[in-house]
């Protein structure tokens, strides 16, 4: 600075100076101009920041509306004695609610411990928590750090459940204010104390292993209810919530154990827990128990046969009854909470389950059938799916003419599709999809019900492993041709309930075509038994008697009774897509010939129907249905059922089908504990082996056959149906009591002749043609026999023309032509018969009639074919001559 006057001087001047003042006056202003503005800016910003903020808690949900109760819970499955069996899950409902009093109160300190340590002290915040964030975001910008509360968890898991990980910035700072906001009105709320809060939470957080809650995690982990964990499993459930996936103690137990030990050493801080809890929790290996439990819980993953049937029934249920749709009943089932208590008898169905996945119950040389579905995608981005029948197409293609899709063994299959896949690549083709699976051959199915209320007691739907949930079911699913099963409920049960057949009724088995001219054939291929009663017929199971006695009583009311009997596979008038009618309405009907089939449980249904003196239940594999709240929504217990025939034809089919069992085509399955009565059924082919029969207790119906109708080529596959019947069923009546059949009071006995069906006269006595028979009352016959039967012996050996007794296999209905006994006829001691032949049949006719074997499969032997060609000849030779002598006496 210039102190002297000159310089003083020069400074006053510059002072007085106007230039400088307006510089410096504009230079004030600017400044003063530049604070004003940056207020009002700064206001400004804060007026819009309490804006946005007042926006932000004006969107927010009404506290009032809000409910935080969690939804979305599994369905439990009981068995008949209340035992659950299983669980019905879908995504974001494994849940079980628990109440506060149930979670151990370790459980709740070492989540408070681990996520709100301030939990009972702060009013729905955590100030310190939120102060702790904002410096670490200022100061890292990670806005990871959470601050959440157990009751803004709650609101999030409950009020936002949709948020996602893809949230922008504002989007999560809005939430997480939102969240503080109806946290503190949540703790405002009349009534809602911590434990509620902490109740609610326990209920509602992820824990892995599509798990929601305490309950389900502890059942999930340690198979065992929450309120059984100890300090140590506690810990290990508290470690999950944070991060689910990573903290998965089954997949990534290395990182459960380090985040487990923070929740214990946190305890231990906060004053939860002693040293000496401590130490103990941290010197336990939770790990092994819980992978012990895994491995048995993916063994029940998947839903059995039995559960898979039950899940179709209540969904049909629940849009028939109740008028959802199918995507309402869906959610209700697997999301509603049920409590379903299913007719199974778990005792019953192990029983079933284990005979039935034993190697040795099955025939040698077991085949297995290949299932193999492709979809391939070619360069030009087309789909295209490559089918099984496809597959034999390319093989036949390929020279293997008999390519059936049947291999010895389970590697050469997978052979085969991995060569069919390469074809595919080759041809241009990127495989997107495929899937495989390889079945033993033959199957089975089976179905057991207690005919007094109709509920389904076990089912096995095929033999194998089973892949999955709700794959073919074959015992509930697939329909298949019942063969002679049929003859039962088709035609004789309506004939004995309309009153126009009895036991004691007599047909001729003899040559019988149908309506359109197709002769109908035996099952034994060849020659006649004659006479009979239908008694006989039933238990030999033969069928022109059957296909006679339906034709009597008309195809159209044994059609409506099959109906009544609660098939739903028959058809009366369906077009085919060729324009054909097809009508399950015809003479076939009564060898169980039909367009589609049968399914083995409504067979089994109309079987129980018989055992249970004609009184139909409609099968259910459920009694009743709560919901979450306990309230009822389907109950099937106090069923009436419908009568489809009456106590005394049900007794007359069950008094025959016990002969069936004792001394018919079904000998085989009687285990000589209970009584039994049943049926035997074959298809033409050999392609499907039934049996269905019962005993007081319950009614079984047992099936076997080729997935792909190939026929079953030799005896022990034949006989597969009684064998599974038999080996299931014998140890569930082990212990039972042994106990008859029931006479109603409306069926007598009569002494009658069998060889017209007439009463019985002086002479049947004598001549040991009389039997006592059962029937109804007022079908008893009138008239009385007048002794003639026949003139001459009725049976001839269709080789040699002689007489022929029941030890001939080429026995049939006529009058012998050469004289003597044929050498196939055969005595006691097993000599050709040399004694005189009877003038006239007084055996009787279940004596003549035994020749072809005990059973239904054709144990007759096997008939050379040049004696075939031969008794062919002899038969052409009898009709020619017999058509002559009639056509000389004819006018």
């Amino acid at each position: 600075m210039d102190y002297s006057r000159r310089g003083i001087e020069k400074r006053r001047r510059e002072l007085h100076a106007k230039m400088p003042k307006l510089t410096n006056m504009l230079g004030a202003g600017f400044y003063m101009a530049a604070i004003i503005v940056l207020v009002a800016g700064v206001l400004a910003g804060a007026f819009a920041g309490v804006g946005i903020f007042r926006g932000m808690l004006a969107t927010a949900p009404d506290i009032s509306t809000i409910d935080v109760r969690p939804t979305g819970y599994s369905s439990s499955v009981y068995d008949s004695e209340g035992n659950q069996i299983t669980k019905l899950v879908a995504t974001n409902s494994n849940r079980i609610y628990q109440t506060i009093d149930k979670i151990p109160i370790d459980m709740q300190h070492a989540f408070v411990a681990m996520e709100d340590e301030r939990f009972y002290e702060h009013n729905g915040i955590d100030i310190k928590g939120i102060a702790r964030a904002a410096y670490i975001v200022l100061s890292t910008r990670d806005m990871s750090q959470g601050a959440s509360t157990i009751t803004q968890q709650l609101i999030k898991n409950s009020v936002f459940d949709k948020w996602a990980s893809g949230e922008s910035k504002f989007e999560k700072i809005k939430r997480k204010i939102q969240e503080q906001y109806l946290a503190i009105q949540l703790e405002r709320q009349p009534g809602m104390t911590k434990d509620n809060i902490l109740e609610l939470y326990l209920n509602t957080i992820n824990l892995g292993q599509n798990t929601l809650g305490v309950q389900a995690a502890s059942l999930r982990y340690f198979g065992k209810n929450a309120s059984d964990l100890d300090l140590s499993e506690a810990a290990v459930i508290a470690a999950i919530t944070s991060n689910p996936s990573r903290y998965n103690p089954i997949s990534h137990p290395e990182n459960n154990t380090i985040r487990r030990k923070m929740v214990l050493d946190k305890m231990l801080e906060q004053g939860y827990i002693t040293e000496q809890a401590y130490s103990a929790a941290i010197a336990d290996d939770p790990y092994e128990r819980i992978q012990k439990v895994n491995s048995q819980t993916e063994q029940n993953s998947i839903n059995s046969y039995f559960v898979d049937a039950m899940v179709q029934e209540i969904m049909d249920d629940f849009q028939e009854k109740l008028g959802y749709t199918e995507n309402q009943a869906y959610n209700m089932l697997y999301s509603g909470g049920l409590q379903i208590f299913a007719t199974q008898d778990s005792s019953i169905q192990k029983t079933c389950d284990t005979v039935t996945s034993d190697p040795e119950l099955y025939p040698a040389n077991t085949e297995y059938l290949l299932d193999y579905r492709v979809t391939g995608v070619d360069k030009d981005d087309n789909v295209q799916n490559f089918s099984s029948q496809m597959m034999e197409v390319y093989f036949k293609d390929q020279g293997r003419n008999g390519y059936d899709r049947l291999y010895a063994s389970e590697e050469e299959a997978r052979a085969d599709a991995e060569a069919y896949k390469q074809y595919i690549e080759s041809e241009g083709y990127s495989v997107e999809a495929e899937t495989i699976s390889i079945t033993p051959q033959p199957q089975i199915s089976l179905t057991i019900e207690d005919q007094s209320t109709g509920y389904v007691k076990a089912v096995v739907g095929g033999r194998g492993k089973k892949e999955a949930s709700l794959t073919l079911n074959r015992a509930t699913d697939t329909v298949r041709q019942p063969g002679s099963t049929f003859k039962i409920v088709s035609t004789y049960a309506p004939a004995f309930d309309i009153g126009a057949k009895t036991l004691g009724t007599v047909t001729v088995d003899e040559p019988f075509n149908y309506a359109n001219g197709r002769p109908v054939s035996n099952w034994y291929s060849s020659g006649y038994k004659g006479p009979v009663t239908l008694r006989y017929a039933i238990e030999q199971s033969m069928n022109i008697i059957a296909v006679k006695t339906l034709t009597d009583i008309t195809p159209q009311v044994g059609f409506d009774y099959l109906l009544d009997f609660g098939f739903t596979t028959l058809v009366d008038n369906e077009v085919q897509s060729d324009g054909t009618v097809m009508s399950d309405v015809q003479q076939a009907l009564a060898l169980g010939g039909i367009t589609h089939g049968v399914k083995n449980y409504e067979l089994n249904a109309a079987y129980a129907t018989i055992a249970n003196g004609g009184l139909y239940h409609e099968p259910t594999f459920y009694t009743k249905i709560l919901d979450h709240d306990g309230n009822v929504l389907l109950d099937n217990t106090g069923d009436p059922g419908r009568q489809v025939i009456g106590e005394a034809a049900a007794y007359l089919c069950t008094s025959a089908m016990e002969d069936v069992v004792t001394k018919g085509t079904g000998a085989s399955v009687n285990f000589g504990t209970q009584k039994i009565a049943g049926k035997t059924g074959t298809t033409t082919g050999e392609n499907d082996v039934w049996f269905a029969g019962y005993t007081h207790y319950y009614t079984c119906t047992t099936w076997a056959g080729y997935d792909n109708n190939k026929k079953m080529y030799n005896k022990d596959q034949q006989r597969l149906a009684r064998t599974v019947w038999r080996a299931v069923m014998e140890p569930i009546h082990e212990g039972l009591p042994e106990v008859d059949f029931v006479k109603p009071p409306d069926v007598t006995t009569a002494s009658v002749c069998k060889m017209t069906g007439n009463l019985a006269s002086d002479f049947d006595q004598a001549a040991g043609t009389a039997h006592s028979e059962f029937y109804r009352v007022d079908t008893i016959p009138t008239t009385v026999c007048n002794g003639v039967h026949s003139t001459s012996y009725s049976f001839v050996c269709g080789v040699t023309g002689q007489a022929a007794s029941e030890t001939c296999p080429y026995r049939v209905a006529g009058t012998p032509l050469n004289a003597g006994w044929c050498p196939h006829s055969l005595d006691a001691t097993g000599v050709q018969r040399t004694d005189a032949v009877p003038g006239t049949a007084t055996g009787t006719t279940d004596d003549a009639g035994a020749a072809g074997g005990g059973e239904e499969n054709g144990d007759i032997g096997t008939v050379d074919p040049n004696v075939l060609a031969a008794l062919m000849a002899q038969q052409a030779a009898q009709q020619a001559a017999q058509q002559a002598a009639q056509q000389a006496v004819t006018p």
